[in-house]
């Protein structure tokens, strides 16, 4: 086991994985910007490092200066968190050359999974369900536009490489989709330096389902069940929740025992998620793979009891899974409301700003994995996410209730959150009767109840 790691991320993951390295017994080391300085989550770890200035790229994103605070903290392994550097392979290389173990996957798992095309083609092989598309990165738009056909429309233009969003262009016929290659091209190579792109079969009406999986180096594979992520908002989660209501039992199991194959054939070591979508007639098709831990992680560990930070950790050393497959089951149900520093009545703009009055709730079953807290000031620089609440209960109602009541204690000023707009959807029916797809949200927010 690793005696000190480096922590290359911020804020509450970085938080997060301070807590699990604790728990193991090990040091943590923590780097940050400038605009970090007085980071809470600073005072937590073992020693903190300053590695540039505020924005992204002269800090965070810097792979030279963070492998040359590893080297001079003694560190023997580095943690990514989520964003930044998570799902970059060069990184996960780099921190291999220089002699440190990475907390995640090897490089050639994470470009064979992270690679939206490569990973369709595994999941083929491994039985894991697949959405009707290209096989390959289009190259000849005709190609596409005869798959099109033979799938029927409407399709999806996606990004090979990235995700969030972008990249992404919906076609309802021909005219849409050849228009949608070309800016879907150009958005991916700024975004993500990759301008490959791939079509698939896309579902007007469906729920985005994932599944949690972990693998070690001895070749073991489990999942942890499965999320229910349909709460969102152009393509951002909103509200997670564990496990997926009204899903029938059989064809679950089927889907999530197909998503600890795919990780097991990928010779995968480390957390991942196996991304899908789920018709009205629950059936399955991946979307992607997560090769990192995810921001929703702690519902699963609500209803499993598993660490997964540590579990990271441990597998990252050499360590074989500490459960087995016969080990895990579910208990309960957990929620996770993602708390951002955002206005909804401004079109979600970021508020950046100083935290005068922070009084999180408490009571059974409810969680709070947050950075913040009084004379906490956020910065204008990163995302908006300043926490993540989470209540667990024994079934479904109890859990809704539990979170009303907590969002109802949940006191952020004089910054703007989107506490009120999550507590007034734990009201809306189609939540509370799971009748949702990933569009239900953004339907909702045009209602004149939601906007009052």
């Amino acid at each position: 086991m690793f005696s000190r790691i480096l922590i290359a991320n911020r804020g509450e993951i970085a938080l997060r994985i301070i807590r699990a390295a604790k728990s193991l017994g090990i040091e943590s080391v923590c780097v940050y910007s400038t605009a970090d300085a007085h980071g809470p989550w600073l005072q937590q770890a073992d020693q903190a490092i300053c590695i540039g200035d505020a924005p992204s790229a002269d800090s965070y994103l810097r792979i030279d200066r963070i492998i040359s605070a590893a080297e001079i903290t003694n560190s023997e392994a580095i943690h990514p968190g989520y964003g930044f550097l998570a799902e970059n392979a060069h990184f996960a290389e780099v921190c291999k050359d220089s002699g440190f173990a990475f907390i995640g996957p090897s490089s050639e798992a994470m470009a064979l999974l992270g690679d939206k095309v490569s990973c369709k083609n595994l999941a083929r092989k491994t039985g894991t369900p697949v959405f009707p598309g290209t096989d390959d990165a289009i190259e000849d738009t005709e190609e596409a536009v005869e798959v099109a056909q033979s799938i029927g429309y409407p399709v999806i233009v996606k990004a090979a490489a990235g995700g969030g969003g972008r990249g992404m262009r919906i076609a309802r016929d021909e005219t849409q989709l050849r228009e949608g290659i070309e800016s879907a091209r150009q958005e991916a190579a700024a975004a993500f330096g990759d301008g490959r792109v791939y079509i698939e079969k896309f579902l007007e009406q469906a729920r985005h389902f994932e599944v949690q999986v972990i693998g070690d180096s001895h070749g073991n594979a489990v999942h942890l069940f499965e999320r229910d992520c349909t709460s969102q908002r152009r393509h951002q989660k909103l509200i997670e929740e564990a496990p997926a209501p009204g899903v029938d039992r059989k064809k679950r199991d089927q889907v999530v025992e197909s998503a600890a194959a795919l990780i097991r054939r990928a010779n995968y070591s480390g957390a991942a998620t196996v991304e899908f979508l789920m018709d009205h007639d629950q059936n399955f098709f991946m979307l992607e793979v997560n090769t990192r831990v995810q921001v929703e992680h702690p519902v699963t560990e609500m209803i499993t009891g598993i660490d997964v930070v540590a579990e990271q950790i441990r597998v990252a050393s050499g360590e074989p899974l500490s459960v087995k497959q016969s080990d895990i089951s579910v208990n309960g149900h957990a929620i996770e409301c993602r708390i951002n520093a955002e206005d909804p009545d401004r079109g979600f703009m970021p508020q950046a700003g100083l935290i005068e009055d922070w009084r999180p709730p408490g009571g059974p079953g409810v969680r709070l994995d947050s950075h913040a807290t009084v004379g906490y000031r956020i910065p204008p620089n990163y995302d908006s996410m300043i926490g993540k609440l989470i209540v667990h209960g024994p079934d479904r109602a109890t859990a809704i209730a539990r979170m009303r009541c907590a969002l109802d204690e949940f006191t952020v000023g004089p910054i703007r959150t989107t506490i009120p707009l999550h507590r007034r959807l734990m009201d809306y029916q189609p939540f509370i009767d799971a009748r949702f797809d990933i569009h239900y949200v953004e339907r909702w927010l045009e209602e004149p109840a939601a906007q009052a």
